[in-house]
């Protein structure tokens, strides 16, 4: 009865609204325009920026090797929801869900460890090949969602020391490069299949529990492992590589081999990129003011956005504050093309699917608010000194009918609005529970 209604709607009027959602879109609509700002610019515009969803998040990154080896590399996922997903066919299932929740263009970000064997053997984590993940590019395309691809050098007995490409064992890196060597090839193969590039990142927990002896040796061992892997070249068309820093993990925490000194000064003589994780740094380090910088030496900059709570905990996605100034700063740079936006959290103290839904819709509501704001009048008054007005200015657009525009958003997206969480009570009593 609900679709029968909606569909009328829809029928009735081609941009899905109510009277009363004509009303107080139109009034939102007038109450922007004496900004200067555009409403209908600002929706279609939205729509057309992507955010990579990571996969992760529905499994608390166990992935498909099922070898029964705990999470490690100074990463965590905490609590124990019930419905995780357990295969492929689950976790699909569940994306599939999730997308249907949210508005704007999609990606999709694996991780390696999510290779889809063909004979249901576990895929060895240096022996990955292109066709273990046909089977995700057929799922993505008949969806229209681009994926990005991460080499996984975590949780495995290779990583048990705490440091894979800059261990001193000469074994032990071979294996690691072995396997990103392996991801590289596999990311441009998806590039070049889905017809985009596709974003593939390099993350490594390498690191120490207590003060290192030495700092120069183990940097110098990546370095010479980064050289090896890069060594093979890949269309730019098909592949975007990035490299990604952290500032500590859990039993790593004194010393961090990839710190961001590290990465920023090898992607620069590589020729390569920087992803900026806003869990990464330490908390009076804010990556919205990292990328203006970024953008006036990189071609491109890749952004894992989540929310770090006292450190790097990867809690839920929310609509604060300095979600809103890394979206400003993409939109106000007009960089929306430069910086590509991911996601990477995982929350297994709550419904796993919903916590997707909440950050996904939280970047879109970023992006939205970003692109409702008067950049270029907003920049004159910094530039004339004008710093009375100019704060006048940006907290006035703070009560702005934002919301209004966000619904008229979701109804042209045909997303669901603010009681789409029905849909993932009524999932999680029908299918969640029964796993």
């Amino acid at each position: 009865m609900a679709k029968a209604m909606k569909k009328d709607l829809m029928d009735s009027n081609p941009d899905g609204l109510t009277n009363k959602g004509v009303n107080m879109y139109t009034k939102a609509q007038e109450q922007y325009k004496k900004w200067g700002i555009d409403t209908e610019a600002a929706i279609k515009k939205c729509a057309e920026i992507s955010v990579s969803l990571h996969c992760w998040q529905g499994d608390d990154i166990a992935g498909f090797e099922n070898t029964g080896a705990a999470l490690s590399g100074g990463i965590q996922a905490t609590g124990n929801y019930p419905g995780k997903a357990r295969n492929k066919d689950e976790l699909m299932r569940d994306l599939d869900l999730v997308f249907s929740l949210i508005p704007g263009k999609k990606r999709l970000n694996l991780h390696e460890i999510y290779a889809i064997s063909d004979n249901d053997s576990p895929v060895k984590r240096d022996q990955p090949e292109c066709r273990h993940f046909d089977p995700w590019l057929t799922w993505a395309k008949a969806r229209n969602i681009g994926i990005d691809f991460n080499p996984t050098l975590f949780s495995h007995p290779m990583a048990a020391s705490g440091l894979t490409l800059s261990s001193p064992d000469k074994n032990i890196r071979d294996f690691w490069i072995r396997h990103v060597k392996a991801c590289r090839k596999i990311a441009a193969y998806i590039g070049e299949k889905q017809g985009s590039p596709s974003l593939h990142n390099i993350w490594i927990p390498d690191g120490l529990k207590d003060v290192p002896a030495d700092r120069l040796g183990p940097r110098q061992r990546l370095k010479e492992s980064l050289d090896e892997i890069f060594s093979v070249h890949y269309d730019k068309n098909h592949i975007i590589d990035v490299v990604e820093s952290k500032v500590f993990g859990i039993g790593l925490e004194s010393y961090t081999v990839g710190s961001s000194d590290f990465y920023l000064g090898y992607a620069a003589k590589a020729g390569i990129n920087v992803l900026l994780d806003n869990g990464h740094y330490h908390p009076t380090e804010l990556v919205s003011d990292k990328i203006s910088s970024f953008l006036l030496s990189f071609d491109k900059i890749a952004l894992h956005v989540t929310r770090p709570v006292r450190w790097d905990s990867d809690h839920v996605v929310l609509f604060e504050d300095e979600v809103k100034e890394i979206a400003k700063e993409i939109i106000r740079n007009d960089a929306e093309d430069r910086v590509l936006i991911g996601l990477d959290y995982f929350d297994a103290s709550i419904n796993r699917v919903a916590a997707w839904v909440i950050g996904a819709r939280n970047m879109q509501k970023a992006l939205l608010n970003a692109l409702l704001m008067p950049h270029g009048d907003l920049k004159k008054l910094q530039d004339t000194g004008n710093f009375s007005k100019l704060l006048v200015c940006q907290e006035e657009l703070k009560t702005l009918p934002f919301g209004a525009v966000w619904d008229e958003y979701l109804l042209r997206q045909h997303i669901t609005g603010s009681d789409w969480y029905g849909t993932v009570e009524k999932y999680e009593n029908d299918v969640l529970k029964f796993r």
